[in-house]
């Protein structure tokens, strides 16, 4: 099996994935990251990290689409966008990153 070609519809499918991973780390849903860690579930700790481990992994492939040029805008709501321009998870964005007139599904996977 050979390397894909990056592409910015490669790049667009990993950002895909890396929000639902944020998604379902908001939700307190299984991640991969339970399966690396499976110890953490016992720490308190644990959700806050988990959250944060997803939010800097979204944020690093935004990061790439745009030093890339690619449009990442298109899988976010405006909020979302907003959210993920200004960088920082703050308690705005715990709360209210599924509004409930937002289009978009929570993470289904």
């Amino acid at each position: 099996m050979g390397k894909e070609p990056i592409t910015e519809e490669f790049f667009i499918k990993k950002l895909a994935d890396a929000k639902i991973h944020f998604e379902r780390a908001l939700d307190c849903k299984h991640t991969e990251f339970d399966d690396l860690y499976p110890y953490m579930i016992e720490h308190p700790q644990f959700f806050w990290y988990k959250r944060y481990v997803a939010w800097s992994e979204l944020l690093t492939i935004v990061g790439l689409c745009k030093d890339l040029d690619f449009a990442w805008e298109q899988e976010f709501s405006a909020h979302q966008v907003e959210y993920v321009e200004q960088r920082v998870m703050s308690a705005k964005v715990l709360d209210f990153w599924f509004e409930k007139n937002d289009t978009k599904e929570p993470a289904q996977r």
